[in-house]
């Protein structure tokens, strides 16, 4: 089945979550991003990418934590590998991303957001946010190293260890979305922002990305292992084990 809808005008390819409401993303949707991401990468035709949802609702809500329940650890193991891999591919990706967010962007669908160029987000009652540690969880390295890059350490400190759900507004004082607008000029206005990225040529603009991100991409490398090995010791503790079924009592 098909989670990622991908349409292209004037070079701009509309990437489009569509796993049901919530977009919660399981191995095969994560699976399907990745090569998604991949065909785009070397695709001439494809001068930039917006980053939507199928609804207005959410955005992403995040992992899909009742279908990881039922993984075995080798099977989840694949999964945080595949999306943490995904998050660098979209974090790196040579070509101009912009995230279209017209509905609630949360723990993962939040770490996809930050993981492209630009952010706009729909004014209203839209929340993102990361709440792993109330899961008894850190954020997968990869999104640590992304979010710590984006804003001041007290932001950073404030959105990740608090593990709150924030607005618009906020988010936008906390620098991590370039700009509310109304719901209806969301997808506009990154089509607009992205179509001015993609008119740059695009191996000068490529090389700037690289430059951007490099220093966070060998952070991420130098600690993959240990970080990926701390992760998964505290996902399996019988602490988070509990709030994690707790959390998918209410999905």
């Amino acid at each position: 089945m098909t989670h990622i809808e991908v349409s292209v005008q004037d070079g701009i390819a509309l990437l489009t979550l569509n796993r049901g409401v919530t977009n919660a993303v399981n191995l095969e949707m994560a699976l399907e991003l990745g090569e998604t991401l991949g065909v785009l990468k070397d695709d001439r035709q494809v001068s930039a990418i917006v980053v939507r949802s199928a609804n207005d609702k959410f955005f992403m809500i995040g992992w899909d934590i009742p279908e990881l329940l039922a993984l075995s650890r080798d099977e989840f193991v694949h999964f945080y590998r595949t999306f943490c891999q995904v998050s660098v591919d979209l974090y790196t990706m040579p070509k101009p991303t912009v995230a279209a967010i017209t509905g609630h962007a949360t723990a993962g669908g939040c770490i996809l957001a930050f993981c492209c160029d630009f952010r706009y987000i729909a004014e209203g009652r839209t929340l993102m946010g990361l709440n792993e540690v109330k899961l008894g969880v850190p954020l997968p390295y990869p999104a640590d190293c992304i979010v710590r890059s984006l804003t001041s350490d007290r932001a950073a400190r404030e959105i990740v260890e608090m593990g709150e759900f924030h607005g618009p507004e906020q988010m936008q004082r906390f620098g991590l979305v370039d700009d509310v607008v109304a719901p209806d000029e969301v997808l506009p206005r990154a089509i607009e922002r992205a179509a001015a990225l993609g008119a740059q040529p695009a191996q000068g603009l490529a090389r700037i990305k690289e430059d951007r991100v490099e220093r966070v991409i060998a952070q991420i490398d130098a600690n993959r292992d240990e970080k990926e090995k701390s992760f998964l010791d505290c996902w399996l503790s019988d602490e988070a084990q509990a709030r994690i079924r707790g959390a998918a009592e209410k999905f």
